[in-house]
């Protein structure tokens, strides 16, 4: 008699390590990435979106809580996949985190809950803040740059002391817990730093050089905390992380899946772009395509203070002995989102997938510009009273060419940053690295090149943010490791040249500059007495 065969699930092929994970907890989603160490290549990944509440108009907040339990539901979801493929969690060596940058968490030091919903980046309810403020500096002088020479930032409701002094002066909560010295202060990658290492038990409050330099409270030279800084928004040092570098040793995971790994780096997400980009050297530029845009240009270990309406920021610190490198960054609030109105509000498209498709139809945008400056205008303007405005509009005007017209406002912004780095540095820029969602979108890329006059290098990868925190967390466990070696084994990037004259491009700018004109003060434009006596006797 033949013996019974057995059946047997077949085991995948061993997926062999070591392995470094990364922690990309962004403005609409969270994902946990792992990636073949000092490599580029992805192993495995798991994203969840995140929701944002917004309770007023101009608000933007997301539960501080949630976001933890999605990030631990990431990585518990990367880790089940990575043995799924045949590899082993116990070959996660390190971690990396990057985060969307300024957002703001305060939490109680004895119960470790939040006090508040997280107040994100893109939240405009500190307008009247940055008013009050203007309003205590000497000589009635009201000039948004009077901290710049300290921090490197002007006054503006994006920043993370700006949100903090609203929070006190607003949340009773808050203001008490400051006062009887109970209260913790954190940027997202704070918070998720404080609660993977143990929360109220024993997690470690800390933060790095970039996230800190988004604060408005970190002086830019010395890389710590200013007292100047704190006295002016009346703010307690004892609410605030300890500054380490962006690649070190910060603390081990508490529980799940991932106990016991060390978490061995930190970068703002646009700062992990520029390190995934591999822009590690003086003169070299990326930009990032999100919900917003965000372009940094690195200058080297040199501070250059922007006379053209820049951020000067922290590029990155890659070990607590290494010299940090600087970088000015420009910033546009509506990139991405701009689609988002398009489909949310005018039923103008029903996903992103179409709206290649549907710019493509047309050869232009019929002389169309659309400057979609909803909550105010980022650099180099900084006019927080400025809204959005579509000019050129005529009969024959269709969907198409409004789309398009959206593809180019991002361009144009672009450009106006790059032109304000030209004039800072001194230096032409020859090519931008370009990575986000947006980059997919090949009209898009060559509108991108066309109205900015130089070649643009589209990353290899999507994931560059990500991988800048995964390549400064290796960096921290493997001194071996060189960071400026070619990482990519999938060839040369995607170059896209210019196809247009420069009389054109200057052409189409000027009619830009002219739509960005009609657009700004418009929260606090009033008819001319002359043109409201005419209107009010109509």
């Amino acid at each position: 008699m033949d013996s019974p065969t057995t059946e047997t699930t077949p085991h995948p092929p061993t997926l062999c390590g070591p392995f470094v994970g990364a922690i990309d907890e962004g403005t609409t989603s969270a994902r946990f990435i792992i990636f073949r160490a000092g490599t580029d290549e992805i192993v495995c990944f798991h994203q969840i979106e995140v929701e944002s509440i917004f309770q007023k108009e101009g608000w933007c907040e997301q539960d501080p809580m949630a976001i933890v339990n999605t990030v631990n539901e990431c990585i518990a979801g990367a880790c089940k996949k990575l043995i799924a493929v045949g590899g082993k969690v116990e070959e996660i060596i390190t971690i990396g985190i990057t985060n969307q940058r300024e957002s703001t968490v305060v939490w109680d030091r004895n119960s470790g809950q939040p006090l508040v919903n997280a107040i994100i980046w893109l939240d405009n309810r500190t307008t009247s803040t940055v008013e009050e403020l203007l309003e205590t500096i000497p000589n009635n002088a009201r000039n948004i740059n009077y901290l710049r020479p300290l921090c490197g930032l002007p006054l503006s409701p994006y920043f993370s002391g700006v949100k903090l002094r609203w929070l006190r002066d607003n949340v009773p909560v808050v203001s008490q817990a400051m006062e009887k010295g109970t209260a913790m202060f954190g940027t997202i990658d704070t918070w998720l730093m404080y609660n993977l290492t143990g929360g109220k038990d024993c997690g470690v409050h800390k933060t790095d050089v970039t996230n800190a330099s988004r604060t408005m409270l970190m002086n830019i030279e010395t890389l710590q905390w200013d007292a100047n800084l704190l006295k002016f928004f009346g703010l307690p040092k004892t609410i605030l992380p300890e500054i380490c570098s962006s690649s070190e040793f910060y603390g081990k995971i508490a529980q799940g899946v991932l106990q016991g790994i060390g978490i061995t780096s930190v970068l703002g997400d646009q700062q992990a772009a520029l390190v995934g980009q591999q822009c590690l050297a003086k003169g070299q530029a990326k930009a990032t395509y999100g919900t917003g845009c965000f372009l940094l240009y690195n200058t080297g270990p040199s501070i250059v203070h922007s006379t053209h309406g820049l951020l000067t920021t922290v590029g990155y610190q890659l070990g607590r002995k290494a010299v940090p490198f600087y970088a000015l960054e420009g910033s546009v609030s509506i990139a991405g989102a701009a689609f988002n109105w398009l489909r949310d509000n005018m039923n103008l498209i029903q996903n992103s997938g179409q709206i290649e498709s549907m710019a493509s139809t047309v050869d232009n945008s019929l002389d169309v510009y659309f400057v979609p400056a909803f909550n105010g205008l980022y650099a180099p303007y900084w006019n927080q009273d400025a809204r959005g405005v579509i000019c050129g509009l005529s009969e024959e005007t269709t969907s198409e060419h409004i789309v398009r017209a959206t593809l180019e406002a991002v361009c144009f912004q672009v450009r106006d940053i790059l032109d304000s780095m030209h004039k800072d540095c001194k230096i032409p820029l020859a090519k931008l690295m370009v990575d986000g969602g947006m980059t997919v979108n090949n009209l898009f890329l060559q509108l991108q090149s066309d109205l900015v006059g130089i070649q643009v290098l589209r990353a290899k990868i999507a994931e560059t943010t990500a991988l800048g925190a995964a390549m400064a967390a290796y960096k921290a466990v493997e001194s071996r490791y060189q960071m400026e070696a070619p990482l990519s084994k999938t060839g040369p990037r995607d170059a896209i040249k210019p196809s247009i004259s420069a009389t054109d491009r200057n052409l189409r700018y000027q009619k830009w500059k002219m739509a960005i004109d009609r657009s700004l003060n418009w929260e606090t434009s009033t008819l001319p007495q002359g043109e409201r006596e005419a209107f009010d006797g109509a």
